[in-house]
């Protein structure tokens, strides 16, 4: 990704979303976005692309063994959850009183 402008992404951190390809896709099922990093154009989604990682005994983990956590997948995977809807819907923004705000295309509600 190119460094030299940071990118916009429509999804923060808590929005709900819905993972349309890859192993976890579900489109029916509403998942909660634990963090975004802008940077790699990734995203963390709970209870998505699980992967297990074998951990040795230290000081912190005194048992080791295996480990499994949230591994990021690409941004492009997953839209926002329309409630209203109840699927994945597109984002547009748009200005209200000088506040920039996010609101779905297929409901036209606001996304708080």
């Amino acid at each position: 990704m190119n460094k030299r402008f940071k990118p916009k992404f429509n999804i923060k951190k808590g929005d709900n979303v819905v993972v349309i390809t890859g192993d976890d896709k579900d489109l029916t099922k509403a998942r909660v976005v634990l963090a975004v990093l802008p940077t790699d154009a990734k995203i963390l989604v709970e209870g998505v692309n699980i992967q297990t990682k074998h951990t040795k005994p230290s000081a912190t983990n005194t048992k080791g063994g295996i480990v499994k956590k949230e591994a990021p997948i690409a941004i492009s995977n997953v839209m926002l959850w329309d409630a209203k809807a109840g699927a994945g819907s597109k984002v547009k923004r748009s200005r209200d009183n000088g506040k920039l705000v996010r609101i779905s295309k297929k409901s036209g509600e606001e996304i708080k």
